[in-house]
């Protein structure tokens, strides 16, 4: 009888380190647990698996608990191969792109690359960090001010531990969505003043009434300038009017012109993503003060941009 019950003892013991590794290892700094195959071969999948159907119930239905979520939410670690995106991890892992992309700090779906290891939570949400870095998290994290509902995390992964709020079961808004999926341009710039709009108006420099192809954004000289879409630069230099300039092209025939620039930051030809520092804000050219001319095109026509441009 003393035997068996050292034999449940000994199970149990197991059966409690098997539970908390997870929990030890995040506090510890070490791996998380790790998902090798996207397949019920690989026993952490089907481990993942059972948790995001256990998670699925806690937040959603008439006995929905999702205050339990800490209790069981663990984060598993994959490394992605060359055939992988973005949605068809979330398809294959039951978990939408938005937990996916929030938690590894995704800014668009083209930033899963092979060789990357990604962090899976078995669990729907959006991840907010407490240091907010990129337009995507602006966005995500203006939208949710009220943190009612939310749950603090402290992930460590190897040597960085970040501290996060986590809103179990939330998903992108339509905004962040589009934002997302990159279905428009960003702002060259994170903080700056509308100076002067597109259109009609008495040029500044000679009086004159005239037609602004643009819009001028103040800011402090050498604030950073950023590529509002992914592109190629086609042009850059200093032009009497526009002074140190660049032109991106981007899909579709648009294109993107940054005039008045302190320095430009890009190399001609070179390729650029969304967000990319190409250059820093100055009042060369025919300028009154530090701004940033900034023009988008189709077909080399100006349009008025302002429409087209997310927060």
């Amino acid at each position: 009888m003393q035997a068996f019950k050292t034999g449940k003892g000994l199970a149990l013991a197991f059966f409690l380190i098997y539970l908390f590794l997870p929990l030890l290892a995040h506090s510890q700094g070490l791996d998380f647990p790790v998902i090798r195959r996207l397949d019920h071969s690989d026993m952490g999948f089907r481990q993942f698996m059972t948790d995001v159907e256990g998670n699925r119930r806690l937040i959603t239905g008439v006995r929905a608990q999702p205050e339990r979520v800490i209790e069981r939410l663990t984060i598993y670690q994959y490394t992605t191969s060359q055939t992988d995106d973005l949605f068809f991890l979330a398809a294959r892992l039951n978990i939408p792109y938005a937990a996916l992309a929030s938690l590894n700090r995704l800014s668009n779906p083209r930033a899963l690359e092979p060789g990357m290891t990604l962090l899976l939570p078995s669990c729907p949400g959006i991840f907010i960090p407490s240091r907010i870095e990129t337009d995507l998290e602006i966005l995500i994290g203006a939208a949710r001010e009220d943190t009612q509902g939310s749950i603090e995390l402290r992930i460590n992964s190897g040597n960085r531990t970040d501290t996060w709020l986590f809103f179990p079961g939330a998903d992108f808004t339509p905004t962040e969505r589009a934002f997302f999926l990159n279905s428009g341009f960003r702002f060259p710039l994170r903080n700056y003043r509308i100076t002067s709009r597109f259109g009609t108006r008495n040029d500044p420099i000679t009086g004159q009434l005239s037609m602004h192809q643009g819009i001028d954004l103040a800011a402090p000289e050498g604030t950073e300038v950023y590529a509002v879409a992914d592109g190629i630069v086609t042009a850059a230099g200093f032009d009497p009017i526009y002074g140190n300039y660049i032109i991106i092209s981007h899909n579709n025939n648009y294109s993107s012109l940054y005039g008045h620039l302190q320095r430009i930051e890009a190399v001609l030809r070179s390729e650029v993503k969304s967000g990319t520092l190409i250059g820093r804000v100055g009042s060369t050219g025919q300028s009154t003060g530090p701004h940033l001319h900034f023009e988008l095109r189709q077909g080399g026509r100006a349009f008025d941009p302002a429409g087209r441009l997310r927060p």
